[in-house]
């Protein structure tokens, strides 16, 4: 047994016996952390609100077989602004939930953790932009190796008569390459898709109301076809 120093952003918690707690993190250097925070439960505890979801902490951590122990924390950055709007908190929750189903435990995630970094300094700065959910999910998808293809067809390689998107073939397909089940897209939809995929979380190009939503939705079912499970935050975004 060691002790070690680390950090994290935290995605979730959940109730461990009568007064601990187990804490979900994401760390760049050894990916999905599962860790205990004995006695956060309690009125007294020394943790206080240092643990809650969204919170960038360093942390000092007891090395232990099953579930190492949280012994010291510090928060590097509680983005406390996205804490007060509630589609600040819905679009963070999508991106929290996502981040926890891709991320491994025991590998590094660099990438992954900087992007949801950068995901929350976003919100925490201003209210989310139409389509920073959508190019989020876009560059997480690009992170685990399954990016959609935009410019060219998934099937064949041609760059032209692109009206469909096929979630097995991964990404955007030409009429000669459609299966059964390809969504037709609307005229403009893919390379707004492409835009949006290219630019940084904090400089989006301006939206464009008549292709966001169509834009988030293929976006949508493409990662929850490739996660194999619905992204439950998503839902509450939608309505």
């Amino acid at each position: 047994m060691a002790i070690r120093n680390d950090q994290g952003i935290v995605l979730r918690g959940y109730p461990f016996g009568e007064s601990h707690r187990v804490v979900v993190l994401l760390s760049p250097t050894h990916g999905k952390l599962r860790t205990v925070a004995k006695g956060v439960r309690k009125t007294k505890s020394r943790f206080g609100g240092r643990l809650e979801p969204f919170t960038h902490v360093d942390l000092v951590l007891y090395e232990g077989k099953n579930l190492d122990t949280i012994t010291q924390v510090s928060i590097i950055s509680a983005f406390p602004q996205l804490r007060n709007d509630l589609d600040r908190v819905l679009a963070a929750s999508t991106m929290i939930e996502v981040v926890d189903a891709v991320a491994q435990e025991d590998e590094p995630s660099n990438r992954l953790f900087l992007l949801l970094h950068k995901g929350l300094a976003v919100l925490d700065a201003a209210p989310p932009h139409p389509d920073l959910v959508t190019a989020f999910l876009l560059k997480a998808a690009d992170i685990i190796g399954v990016a959609p293809s935009f410019d060219t067809c998934a099937g064949c390689g041609r760059a032209d008569g692109l009206h469909r998107f096929s979630f097995a073939d991964g990404g955007s397909v030409c009429d000669t390459c459609r299966l059964p089940g390809a969504y037709a897209l609307r005229e403009g939809v893919v390379p707004y898709l492409a835009a949006v995929a290219a630019a940084d979380l904090a400089g989006l190009p301006a939206a464009n109301p008549a292709f966001s939503r169509e834009a988030l939705g293929v976006t949508k079912r493409f990662v929850e076809y490739h996660l194999e499970r619905e992204i439950e935050s998503l839902v509450m975004l939608n309505e």
